[in-house]
């Protein structure tokens, strides 16, 4: 028996009224003005500057060139200290701009960065450290900045799972130097492709617009050299319009939540990694993903056979992040990606799950797929 005669897939893009899209795109027709700064992209910018709570932001075409350039603006060099449990955009920036990614071992809790670990990995080469809100936890803030402090580094958080999050009523971009927002369709907010980079410091804001237009300062001034980052109008309109759409889709998103968590919570074997409630901060979540860890002892098996099973009947899940970035043939000649090394990233790689998560979904499809999950346990340690 097949549970679900459709697909359901992992997420679903959030997509704004056709009409109201529409209108933004005649007034782009109107004005015959598709990029460089247009009167969308003003807009857009301005409105999520309010939304996420930073006083400086910048958007870009996608959030992997919004965070190379992120790195190129504070001219890091050497080595970065950072995360295998990410998506391959994380290290790439840095291999992109010829940096060293040094791979820290993550929280068993969180997921995150182990903020315990970063001081032992620092090295005379050591110019920063690249934090990742995994699932929409954040990193240990405050001990990552204590660090950084006491040795002169950079932080760059990759926030691409936490949009509109707070800590004690901060934006979360305003953590670190320099944020990277993902404005990926995949996201909570998107702009079908795209991104932003969120930061405190006036005197970035110029560098980082020159390096994503080219280094152009004006007609007749290169002032660097830059690359193409910028954002389209098209992109920043249909930004406009699904912004105004978020906080619904987060109050569904809530709903559905809160379903996974009476149902599975309780299980054996089962631990709900998104919206940990286990910091001492007053935290506003984000809502970006709805992820389980499977403990194959206590659940008697393995996240794989979780995984094909929903597969089978139509529940398109993801094992985010399979594998780890560390293990890839690039990156695996870097003494810090030995196994020995990650031996936390090691295991949750193997159990973490990312389940559907969006708010089109009803409250009964949740059921039904935390019913399947609940009917798996003691299935086999060897499927």
């Amino acid at each position: 028996m097949i549970y679900f005669k459709k697909p359901i897939y992992v997420t679903r893009p959030l997509l704004p009224d056709l009409t109201k899209y529409v209108v933004k795109l005649e007034e782009i027709w109107n004005e015959k003005y598709l990029t460089n700064n247009g009167n969308q992209h003003k807009l857009l910018e301005k409105e999520l500057k309010r939304h996420l709570n930073v006083p400086y932001l910048s958007l870009f075409n996608n959030g992997t060139i919004a965070l190379m350039i992120a790195v190129q603006s504070l001219r890091l060099a050497g080595e970065v200290i950072t995360t295998p449990f990410t998506f391959p955009a994380t290290p790439h920036v840095l291999a992109w701009n010829g940096i060293k990614p040094v791979f820290c071992d993550i929280d068993i809790t969180t997921l995150n960065i182990n903020a315990d670990i970063i001081e032992s990995m620092i090295t005379p080469q050591t110019t920063a450290i690249l934090g990742v809100h995994v699932f929409g936890n954040p990193c240990d803030v405050h001990k990552i900045q204590e660090i950084a402090n006491r040795y002169g580094l950079r932080v760059i958080y990759d926030a691409a799972h936490a949009f509109g999050m707070k800590i004690n009523n901060r934006g979360i971009g305003t953590y670190g130097d320099i944020s990277m927002f993902s404005f990926h369709a995949t996201k909570l907010f998107h702009t079908a492709e795209g991104g932003a980079l969120a930061y405190n410091d006036v005197y970035l804001k110029d560098r980082i617009d020159y390096l994503k237009n080219f280094g152009i300062k004006n007609e007749e001034e290169v002032v660097m050299p830059g690359i193409n980052g910028k954002m389209n109008e098209l992109q920043a309109a249909l930004g406009l319009s699904v912004l105004e759409y978020v906080e619904d889709e987060i109050s569904k998103r809530t709903v559905l939540f809160d379903t996974y968590k009476r149902l599975l919570s309780e299980v054996e074997g089962i631990t709900i990694c998104s919206n940990m409630s286990c910091y001492p901060d007053e935290i506003v979540h984000s809502y970006q993903y709805l992820v389980i860890k499977i403990d194959k002892e206590l659940f008697g098996c393995t996240r794989d056979y979780v995984y094909a099973q929903l597969r089978n009947n139509n529940v398109f899940t993801r094992k985010y992040f399979y594998p780890l970035c560390s293990d890839y043939p690039c990156y695996k000649h870097i003494i810090t990606a030995s196994a020995s090394n990650l031996p936390i990233a090691n295991t949750i790689v193997k159990e973490v799950l990312c389940l559907p998560f969006y708010g089109d979904l009803t409250i009964n499809d949740v059921e039904v797929i935390c019913n399947m999950i609940r009917s798996y346990r003691n299935s086999g340690f060897s499927k």
